[in-house]
């Protein structure tokens, strides 16, 4: 079973728990986060390379590094894993945002018990993203979301107890959707008289879901999903969430759980049912259409920094949902594109947002003011943050955000020269127009947080970011940086994903 390397990116966080146990004081809990993170990206770093490997050497199969171990034999339940171009890209991501969170919660209070829980969040998003059987992913999945509720409600500040409950009913009301989609898709996954199975690729294979049962199941699934990834109108607990969330748990809670949401609809709920995909896809464009564009005007009323990055998520997430179901390789690879660079601005961005508030202990922008002056590194990583987001060239935003829109209006022309319609289209010059409002958004927070006249004289005594958080930041802007300089790289990356068996299913 250990010989599978996909194995170990669960082994190393339960080690990492194990450890945690046996620490005595800051210092050895300090000791095991980073040492753990340090260890996942460089295991992540060998996955890259040798996924790379096997491709290049002509390695066609959809899922590389297979393996399966019966688990529950009666209902053919397996510990079942693999990975493509867009489960490997996704655990890069998680891997760096963890190794980043570790270091900007380097005094959080109670750090033992905060690293244990947060620890097990990354235990479900690894899980999650290595499980090709449907009931294994629904277990890592709840994995994931159990510790959100202490980790904001112990915690986090504000009103943490009503966010964290508030998180938690959602997201379980969104799983209670999903379970029941799953268990639709399990007793429609195999032929009559033959054994029916979780394993998606099996599921995939046998084809056996009719059409009736589709669009009956998609729903169920892609708004399962569609919660978590903040989908309108379900998406009301991530900007509460967020504002009451300590620094670590917004990184990784923006930057990688979310993505489950983009990640599940792909895996789940278009591959396995194309069909209703087709059909049903225009209701869930006019609600993830509509999460774009509401989520950057609500960015640009708020005057609380999470609350504005908050929004702002809601807005970029619904962007990768949007993309999806457009249907066509261009905005898909676009999509998981956006989910990198999303995931990796949202974690610099709260990040950010962290160091300042532990500052200032404030995050009104109007009670702020020329923090370029009294802290030039954090304030000029918050510019890199918020250019990236508005689409600058150079950065990942621009060339996640650019595909997107050139797959969207594809496909767009192409319905409406085929007499289907003009929605696509419509909605795809919707999409655009959050380009503008992001940068109106981004530039009034910048404009009032970072110039201008300091607001408060104590302010003036501040001191700038210390060597762990420079750490933490400057790793994130380099990996945002790589991905607007080297898109080629991570555009072939993810294209693998595209073989000829996912063309076939979604009749691309």
């Amino acid at each position: 079973m250990f010989s599978n390397i996909l194995i170990y990116f669960v082994v190393i966080p339960l080690l990492m728990l194990a450890g945690l146990g046996l620490c005595r004081n800051i210092r050895q809990v300090r000791t095991v986060a980073v040492t753990g993170s340090i260890a996942l990206i460089a295991l992540s770093v060998v996955l890259l390379l040798d996924y790379l490997k096997l491709r290049a050497a002509g390695e066609t199969a959809p899922m590389l590094f297979t393996g399966s171990w019966a688990w529950f034999a009666p209902l053919n339940i397996h510990l079942a894993v693999g990975v493509d171009g867009i489960s490997v890209a996704m655990i890069i991501l998680s891997s760096i945002i963890v190794f980043a969170g570790s270091f900007a919660s380097w005094t959080i209070n109670q750090a033992k018990e905060f690293f244990l829980w947060l620890i097990l969040l990354s235990v479900g998003v690894f899980g999650f993203f290595i499980s090709v059987d449907l009931f294994t992913m629904f277990m890592f999945y709840e994995v994931a979301l159990i510790p959100m509720y202490l980790l904001i409600g112990v915690w986090g500040s504000g009103r943490k107890e009503y966010s964290a409950m508030k998180l938690t009913l959602m997201l379980m009301g969104g799983s209670a959707f999903l379970m029941l989609g799953l268990i639709g898709i399990y007793y429609h996954s195999a032929p009559a008289g033959e054994p029916l199975t979780w394993n998606i690729l099996e599921i995939a294979q046998n084809n056996c879901i009719s059409e009736g049962w589709q669009k009956f199941l998609f729903p169920m699934t892609f708004v399962g999903f569609g919660v978590l990834g903040a989908m309108f109108p379900f998406h009301t607990w991530s900007p509460d969430g967020h504002a009451c969330a300590p620094t670590a748990v917004s990184m990784l809670h923006a930057g990688v759980l979310m993505k489950l949401g983009g990640y599940g609809c792909f895996r789940v709920a278009i591959y396995l049912m194309p069909y209703a995909a087709q059909e049903l896809s225009w209701i869930f464009l006019i609600l993830t259409g509509t999460s774009v564009v509401y989520g950057a005007f609500c960015a640009c009323v708020k005057t609380d920094l999470k609350y504005i990055n908050a929004y702002s998520s809601v807005s970029h997430c619904g962007l990768v949902l949007f993309a999806i179901l457009m249907l066509n390789s261009t905005a898909m690879t676009g999509a998981i594109m956006q989910m990198l660079s999303h995931g990796l601005m949202t974690a610099l961005f709260f990040a950010l947002i962290g160091m300042i508030y532990g500052r200032t202990h404030t995050r009104e922008i109007t009670q702020m003011g020329g923090m370029m002056q009294i802290m030039p590194y954090l304030s000029v990583c918050y510019v890199i943050a918020g250019m990236a987001s508005l689409g600058l060239p150079g950065l990942s935003g621009f060339v996640a955000e650019m595909t997107i829109f050139v797959g969207s209006f594809q496909a767009g022309m192409e319905n409406y020269l085929a007499g289907q319609g003009s929605l696509r289209l419509v909605f795809t010059i919707i999409a655009c127009c959050s380009i503008v409002i992001t940068a109106v958004y981004i530039l009034r927070v910048v404009g009032k947080l970072l110039f201008g006249k300091v607001y408060d004289e104590h302010h003036l005594q501040l001191t700038d970011a210390t060597w762990w958080e420079r750490l933490s930041t400057v790793t994130l802007i380099l990996c945002v940086a790589a991905i607007g300089c080297f898109p080629n790289f991570f555009n072939h990356l993810i294209q693998t994903t595209f073989s000829p068996e996912i063309f076939r299913v979604l009749g691309m």
